[in-house]
């Protein structure tokens, strides 16, 4: 999928969103892999997250793995998929010891 416009609500994909130099989308988005190259502000849940130069998040990305390139801006809270699972798993075992 392809925006290179405005949308307000949520998109929903299995596969790639790609929002596009002119794209604003504000709400959510849930997919496999998220390029930004224009606006995005809201909630992102997706795999692979990239953030190209121009590119602009605001919001909280939930995803595996978040590349920000030089000029891309990132403002607000990232949570890391696999570090939680780790993390979980070593406080289990501090807490058996």
């Amino acid at each position: 999928m392809y925006i290179d416009g405005e949308l307000e609500g949520t998109i929903n994909s299995s596969k790639e969103v790609n929002i596009g130099k002119n794209g604003h989308v504000k709400g959510s988005v849930i997919a496999n892999r998220l390029v930004v190259q224009g606006h995005v502000e809201g909630t992102i849940n997706a795999q692979r997250v990239e953030i190209k130069s121009g590119g602009h998040v605001s919001g909280e990305i939930t995803s595996s793995d978040l590349v920000i390139e030089s000029k891309g801006i990132f403002e607000g809270s990232s949570i890391v998929k696999d570090m939680k699972t780790l993390s979980s798993a070593a406080n289990t075992k501090i807490a058996q010891s």
